[in-house]
């Protein structure tokens, strides 16, 4: 398995690369990168055979739209997947700091939520402005969910359904502005619950189904049944699994380090990295077409490249499950002669 081998979503005519390129680093998440590293992210992504690039306009405050479009612009737009997302507003605002929300050196555009049908109208268009480009391939719903929202839920639930936020991402498809619809969340709840009320095409579900934790691994059972595709974001869970402490974007909790700790001590009884069978991990269930980690630096992106096609033998997968370390009944990349895939 290769960063380049495509998968195509089940319902839709777009071919995904199996290792995609997360941009919410060449927004400055956590640490700031400069224009010309954020250039190298994507030249090196693109070198690699990654041609899956999402973004969002929360992503450095836009600055991770604008960097994404001008590094892709030579590139013939038939060659590459794109992906961006709705759900928040960017508004100018020269009162933006260093720092906020993670983002090392944002913009002065400050992120306000709306999920109605004229705010993911307006979402849409201000995108394709940032990025330069005619059409986006993948629209989706940018962090919908009770974690997210708290007792605001309810409203902003409201805004996608009865406020049209749905029916504006399903026109656009429909009148072929988007190739496909869905949401992109740290909560697999929201996505069970989107599939009940509107026709979504995929998930990309960041953190919910890694190495670490599989507590999504019925939804995705479902997504498989009905041909919704999954991409996996967050794949090293913020870090946890990269060997950092970042958990959920936050320092870890004693139990997940613990949980890692134990997980890595098997991976290196096989000698296996455990960030290659972090990134291989998931790619074993039917529903997944992609796995987007970020990187910060393009020799870290050629990195795990190479975890992600790095061969890893059988016997880890049993070891991870015999220990309950892993959810017994997640398909594992075992493949012949002991080798991943």
């Amino acid at each position: 398995m290769h960063a380049g081998d495509p998968r195509k979503l089940p319902r839709r005519a777009l071919w995904l690369s199996g290792m995609g390129l997360g941009c919410a680093q060449l927004g400055g998440l956590y640490q700031a990168v400069g224009d010309a590293d954020a250039r190298a992210i994507v030249d090196a992504a693109w070198d690699l055979g990654i041609r899956y690039f999402d973004t969002a306009p929360y992503y450095g405050y836009t600055l991770s739209e604008r960097r994404l479009g001008a590094a892709l612009r030579a590139r013939p737009r038939d060659s590459y997947v794109l992906s961006t997302k709705v759900g928040r507003l960017m508004r100018p605002d020269p009162g933006v700091l260093p720092g906020e929300s993670g983002w090392a050196e944002p913009l002065p555009f400050r992120p306000h939520y709306d999920y109605s049908y004229d705010g993911v109208m307006r979402s849409h268009e201000d995108s394709l402005q940032r990025l330069g480009t005619d059409r986006v391939d993948i629209l989706y719903v940018h962090d919908i969910g009770r974690a997210t929202h708290g007792e605001l839920h309810a409203h902003y639930w409201e805004q996608l359904t009865l406020g049209g936020g749905f029916r504006a991402l399903t026109q656009l498809r429909d009148e072929g502005a988007v190739g496909a619809i869905g949401l992109g969340v740290n909560e697999w709840q929201a996505v069970a619950e989107a599939m009940e009320v509107c026709d979504l095409d995929c998930a990309l579900l960041a953190g919910r189904y890694t190495l670490l934790e599989q507590a999504a691994l019925p939804l995705l059972d479902r997504c498989a049944q009905r041909g919704v595709g999954i991409v996996i974001g967050g794949p090293f869970n913020s870090g946890v699994l990269a060997g950092t402490r970042k958990f959920n974007y936050e320092d870890a909790p004693a139990h997940i380090v613990e949980r890692v700790d134990a997980i890595a001590a098997v991976c290196a009884r096989s000698d296996a990295p455990i960030q290659a069978a972090a990134l291989q991990f998931p790619m074993a269930h039917p529903a997944v077409v992609s796995c987007i980690p970020g990187a910060q630096s393009a020799a870290q992106l050629r990195q795990n490249a190479q975890w992600f096609a790095q061969p890893l033998p059988a016997a880890l997968w049993q070891s991870l499950a015999g220990r309950g370390l892993i959810d017994a009944r997640a398909p594992t990349p075992a493949g012949a002669s002991g080798s991943t895939f």
